[in-house]
């Protein structure tokens, strides 16, 4: 597979650290020296429907199709007002495609899951595009009495269009059972048969497991898919890592020992937002004119689960 055409859309509103600042015991200075954060996109007024919609649309015209001609939409989402249906069929409706579809929930991981996903679809003859929207709210889970996750998340929608082509070589995916380290718990509704406890809670994380693991978990999974494809560390052009916290993906680099400029970031501005977070860096980076035919990439993303994922890309 190839991505042939990527999108984004972002919420209006900007919310900086003095913003959060007047809601929970935090500061400006105590956000950026632990996250690198400055500010990130926050639904107020729109909707994610929508906001996936334009990411979806946007992707589709620069591959140069119509919303008719995508063969399959999975659409990457970890939260949204419907439960059912999936938000992926929403969607479809509002950008006018006929495809199937469906919703995949693999936090942060969920981009580069759609990708494996895709890449066997097309490698089987089933579908020829397929349309990847990561559609992410994270605002709307977190704890807005405690400083220790709402400083961390910025809502946005991107997308993808993946077609034929020899871009993707080697792709590593895998889970380890942790769910303690990041999770967001639910009450349903009532039953009048239920006969145990359930909790409501926001989303809780350990925040120093969380950064144990996703340091050691990228790290090896990036390793492994250089090593298989049968590059080099020094032969990849570009690391396109997933924007959870600036301290994280320092770390990473520092790990691997890169160099800086082959790390890009845009956590300062965007915060974390999820599954969005790789299409969103790579729009940005196209669109600079930063990555050009024949460029070396790597992709890693790590999220609750715990799961991870890395690939080794040639850009088309």
């Amino acid at each position: 597979m190839k991505i042939s055409g990527t999108g984004v859309a972002l919420p209006q509103l900007r919310v900086t650290n003095d913003m959060i600042a007047q809601y929970v015991d935090t500061s400006d200075e105590w956000i950026s020296s632990r996250t690198g954060i400055k500010e990130r996109p926050m639904i107020s007024t729109e909707s994610l429907i929508d906001l996936g919609a334009k990411a979806a649309k946007d992707a589709i015209a620069k591959a140069g199709l119509a919303p008719t001609d995508i063969d399959l939409f999975i659409c990457s989402n970890v939260v949204n007002s419907y439960v059912t249906p999936s938000l992926a069929c929403i969607i479809q409706g509002e950008i006018g495609a006929t495809c199937p579809c469906f919703d995949i929930n693999n936090a942060c991981a969920g981009f580069m899951t759609a990708m494996d996903m895709a890449d066997g679809y097309i490698s089987s003859g089933k579908y020829k595009n397929i349309l990847v929207v990561c559609a992410e709210e994270p605002s709307r889970i977190v704890d807005w009495k405690s400083r220790d996750a709402c400083i961390l998340f910025g809502d946005a929608a991107s997308a993808a269009v993946l077609t034929a082509g020899d871009s993707l070589k080697t792709m590593k995916f895998s889970t380890k059972s942790m769910p303690d380290v990041l999770y967001y718990r639910r009450k349903l509704e009532y039953n009048p048969f239920l006969k145990k406890e359930e909790f409501n809670k926001p989303l809780q994380m350990n925040g120093r497991d969380v950064f144990k693991t996703a340091v050691s978990f990228s790290s090896a999974d990036i390793k492994e898919v250089v090593e298989a494809t049968g590059w080099k560390m020094e032969d990849v052009d570009m690391f396109v890592l997933h924007q959870a916290n600036l301290r994280i993906i320092e770390a990473i680099r520092q790990r691997l020992d890169l160099p800086d400029e082959k790390v890009p970031h845009n956590v300062e501005r965007m915060g974390n937002t999820s599954s969005a977070c790789i299409p969103i860096l790579l729009n940005e980076l196209i669109e600079a004119g930063k990555i050009k035919k024949g460029d070396k990439l790597v992709f890693s993303a790590f999220g609750a689960g715990f799961s991870s994922a890395a690939c080794t890309y040639v850009w088309e």
